[in-house]
């Protein structure tokens, strides 16, 4: 198997040797345009996720930062990640990243998703933001797809979905791609904290606006 490093190089190459549209608009003249890339330009806010993990993003996750990420996450325009990074970057300095003490662990990629795309989206928008991943964490079980749950749906899917290696004494800042109920997190420092690691929260390229039920409430 070749190298992270490799294959994000060759990923690139490939997304850079075939002239794209933008990802952001659709319009042609290269994969980001001015205006797109406008959106991009990152304003890191913090939310705090029910059970008290604070979650720093770079963006809010609509208009060209949704169609970005989706592009990255499923059309495989991995040069793309060059432009959404600096939003994650925010994010983790928001989050006290300049601590040299604090390692970066991203949601690992399930083995589908994987085999689907050949690249791991989180690992890459971390080292397209300047940090070394640190991968501590690994999925125990499948979960079904979380996009049309909600929240305590989503909670119940991921509930003991992952596990951690040996991290005592680590402090650690946990990434994704997107925080919707931010279930996932939650999961992810869960198995983390009890793998002996101390974290300190956690930092996504984006945030959605929260769910609301049927009923009207915020989820």
């Amino acid at each position: 198997m070749l190298p992270p490093i490799v294959r994000d190089a060759l990923a690139d190459a490939l997304s850079l040797a075939f002239p794209i549209a933008c990802a952001g608009c659709g319009e042609p003249g290269g994969p980001l345009c001015r205006s797109c890339g406008a959106e991009l330009e990152p304003h890191p806010r913090c939310r705090t996720l029910d059970g008290g993990l604070l979650v720093w993003s770079g963006l809010e996750y609509r208009g060209a930062a949704a169609r970005a990420l989706r592009a990255l996450k499923e059309e495989g325009r991995t040069g793309i990640a060059r432009d959404l990074a600096p939003a994650l970057r925010a994010a983790l300095v928001a989050a006290g990243s300049g601590r040299r003490d604090l390692q970066v662990v991203p949601v690992p990629t399930s083995r589908a998703a994987m085999r689907r795309r050949g690249y791991r989206v989180v690992d890459l928008l971390v080292r397209r933001a300047g940090a070394q991943p640190l991968p501590l964490l690994r999925p125990a079980r499948r979960t079904a797809d979380q996009r049309r749950l909600g929240r305590r749906a989503r909670a119940a899917n991921v509930e003991g979905s992952l596990r951690a290696r040996s991290a005592a004494g680590l402090r650690v800042v946990v990434a994704d791609d997107v925080v919707t109920t931010g279930a996932t997190l939650q999961e992810a420092a869960r198995a983390l904290t009890e793998a002996g690691a101390h974290v300190v929260g956690a930092v996504t390229v984006a945030s959605t606006p929260r769910l609301t039920s049927p009923g009207g409430i915020r989820a």
